[in-house]
């Protein structure tokens, strides 16, 4: 089946066009990113109908929702979409109110903020908003934005929880339902700041007919139709692909004990490269190209 929508999601740490506390040296350098080849330019360049399409901001997962908002909404008016509002959805009933159900009827976009990503999966998760939000998706020409928690919550099975140190000890990895936009995929966050990838080679062991992703900050995926993915941003992306495992002491060790796992496959994209899921393709860009465009 064809999908008419796409996803953008991103690790966190958005560059929002606020550089207060930056070194100087390289001030110049981020106003030129954001303002070209930003991810929130790329979310504007996406959407159906660009500068004036409708985006609205949900920040169930935050716990600073107004500041969230504020901060989006005036990154968006800075590239010029005047369009953008904040959708505040608290509570379940929240989710079911008519007002609200129509305004993402009428979106173009919809953004979903970081924070916690089971307070975001649990407030909507079976609502009226969460079905009407995958309607969209699969049958309209919009766009699913999510940072952080948002990210993480787009997948069928989403990661919620487990430090990064005692990631590799059996059971250490919280796993959850997400939202449901895409199958095929299981996505970890703040990726390399936070150093996650026993975490995400937990996830995937586990789960090894997913490819694991792991976001670095300011650096994300524009997917369509749940299989071209093509890398934005400023940093880096991680792929693990558990399907060619030939060995794991997964279901032989107990609980709090360290996993072994033979074969597990992992690819690095950054800004334009593209992977293909159903082909199981990765695209590396030509470095040349990479440098030119990203000092444009």
């Amino acid at each position: 089946m064809s999908i008419k929508g796409k996803l953008i999601i991103v690790g966190g740490g958005i560059n929002t066009g606020h550089f207060e506390g930056v070194d100087n040296s390289i001030i110049n350098q981020q106003k030129d990113f954001f303002f070209q080849n930003g991810i929130l330019k790329k979310v504007i360049d996406e959407s159906k109908n660009g500068k004036n399409s409708k985006i609205e901001i949900v920040t169930t997962a935050s716990q600073i929702p107004l500041e969230a908002a504020k901060i989006y909404k005036t990154a968006f008016e800075m590239l010029g979409a005047v369009n953008a509002n904040h959708l505040f959805i608290e509570t379940r009933r929240d989710a079911l109110d008519s007002d609200k159900l129509k305004r993402l009827t009428e979106a173009d976009v919809v953004l979903f903020t970081g924070g916690d990503q089971l307070r975001l999966t649990s407030t909507i998760g079976g609502t009226i908003f969460h079905q009407t939000l995958l309607n969209k998706y699969y049958h309209e020409e919009f766009l699913y934005v999510g940072t952080s928690a948002g990210a993480a919550a787009a997948t069928s099975n989403m990661i919620y929880g487990g430090s990064s140190s005692n990631a590799l000890l059996k059971g250490s990895v919280e796993i959850n339902s997400g939202l449901g936009l895409i199958d095929s995929i299981i996505v970890d966050t703040h990726f390399i700041h936070r150093g996650r990838i026993g975490r995400l080679f937990q996830a995937v062991v586990g789960n090894p007919m997913k490819i694991g992703i792991g976001l670095g900050e300011d650096t994300g995926l524009v997917i369509l139709n749940n299989n071209k993915m093509t890398a934005i941003g400023s940093g880096n992306i991680i792929l693990v692909d558990g399907r060619e495992i030939m060995d794991t002491s997964l279901t032989q060790v107990s609980i709090g004990q360290p996993i072994s796992i033979s074969h597990l496959i992992s690819h690095v994209m950054t800004r334009n490269d593209v992977f293909y899921l159903d082909e199981n393709k990765i695209v590396i860009q030509d470095s040349q190209y990479k440098q030119q465009n990203f000092e444009a």
